[in-house]
């Protein structure tokens, strides 16, 4: 049987069902979530502390699991990510205090960064270059399905059984991602972390001094990529809002519309990283996004917000996993964790930051600008990609003939020929 198909079948179990879990278990919370902060009688700056705790969780702890990968494993990194996202949000109903929500959260946001640096290694381990695309492509589009549908049922359980029940859904649904991540993953990095006995620190600096040029020109473009991305979330309800005279659910068929559009083009995104290389799908995708930002100060109603909105789906569809792409080929085989911590680092923090700046950005210049200023981001993201970053497709290309063995530890398809194998 095809390695691929074989390697296929156990990337839906082992990260495609569990990513789809988690992704639909942290969407539930988006529409209940500052309610429930809301709830205990504090002021709207407290409550966005609340709603930003898992994202500063995440910050902190890039760096540190990026040290702790090699020592640990991809797959204890896995379940112990897991398990600590799962018992954060199952202690929030448990325990109805507002500092252990606080608390909770930045357990939860913690537990998202060992996930995603362990996933995006064992990612980078079982997939060979020339299908990496497909692979990553595919998990940014089980990702989004699982955030497409996630807030419409948490909405429903929170009217229905108040506002502590999504909570007990997304806790369970995370459970379920580690019971499947502890059957169907397997460990695949080396570990060489571990007969130190100390975080790698001087390892990460090695990697920062050696790879300068990569993080500088490939973080910039990361950085600008996702700042578009999470703005994007802040100026279209906003515009809709206040520009247009637009209700919650107006906005929110807007929004939904291009989420759909959005997350129906892994599949092409895919193929484009895999046979073109990693720039045609990435640089044509932020210039996509640039254009719908534009066209946001021109829309004058309901149908010019839609088509703006539905041509930045358009955009970030055709860029599905091409960042964790990019990371998951540049990061240097002995040194994959140290790599990820500081490029998901850098890529957390533009998304982190990224509605900070444009809510300053609208308060100085208005929301017109605000999209405007995106847009240009937008294309300055295209524009380093074109100009300064590598295509790492055709380097891998080029090495196929000098490629190590199959069996070699640093071999994408050695690994995922070892993961068949070793689930018969």
């Amino acid at each position: 049987m095809n390695s691929n198909a074989t390697t296929d079948r156990g990337l839906l179990l082992s990260v495609y069902a569990p990513t789809l879990m988690l992704s639909f278990s942290q969407a539930v919370l988006v529409p209940t979530l500052p309610l429930y902060a809301q709830s205990f009688g504090i002021s709207l700056a407290q409550v966005s502390l609340a709603v930003a705790a898992a994202g500063f969780g995440t910050l902190l702890m890039d760096l540190p699991a990026g040290l702790l990968l090699e020592r640990m494993g991809r797959r204890p990194m896995m379940l112990a990510g897991t398990g600590a996202l799962a018992l954060a949000t199952l202690a929030i109903p448990l325990v109805p205090l507002f500092p252990v929500l606080v608390l909770a959260r930045l357990i939860a946001g913690a537990g998202t960064a060992m996930w995603n640096i362990s996933r995006m290694a064992y990612l980078t381990d079982v997939t060979s270059p020339r299908d990496r695309g497909r692979a990553i492509s595919t998990f940014g589009g089980v990702n989004r399905i699982g955030t497409f549908v996630g807030p419409a049922v948490g909405g429903l359980v929170g009217s229905i059984f108040g506002l502590a029940a999504p909570f007990v859904v997304s806790g369970v649904l995370a459970a379920l991602a580690l019971l499947l991540a502890y059957l169907f993953i397997i460990e695949t990095g080396r570990r060489e972390g571990a007969a130190h006995g100390k975080l790698r620190w001087r390892v990460m600096g090695e990697v920062v001094r050696r790879h300068w040029r990569d993080l500088s020109a490939a973080g910039a473009a990361q950085v600008f990529a996702q700042m578009i991305r999470a703005g994007r979330q802040l100026i279209v309800p906003l515009y809709g809002a206040n520009m247009l005279g637009l209700d919650v659910a107006a906005v929110g068929s807007i929004v939904s519309i291009s989420a759909a559009i959005d997350m129906s083009l892994f599949v092409p995104a895919g193929f484009i990283m895999d046979r073109l290389g990693r720039k045609f799908a990435s640089v044509p995708s932020f210039l996509v996004m640039g254009l719908g930002m534009a066209l946001i100060p021109f829309a004058r109603d309901y149908t010019g917000l839609l088509i703006a909105t539905a041509v930045i789906g358009l955009g970030n569809g055709l860029g599905s996993g091409t960042m964790m792409t990019l990371g998951a080929d540049l990061a240097p085989r002995q040194a994959v964790g140290e790599f990820l911590g500081v490029w998901r680092l850098i890529g957390d923090a533009g998304s982190t930051g990224g509605p900070v700046v444009v809510g300053a950005i609208a308060d100085l210049v208005g929301l017109s600008m605000a999209a405007l200023v995106l847009a240009g981001v937008g294309g300055i993201a295209a524009a380093t990609l074109a100009l300064f970053v590598r295509e790492t497709l055709e380097e891998h290309t080029l090495a196929a003939g000098q490629a190590p063995s199959p069996t070699s530890p640093g071999s994408g398809e050695g690994a995922a020929e070892r993961v068949a194998s070793r689930r018969g």
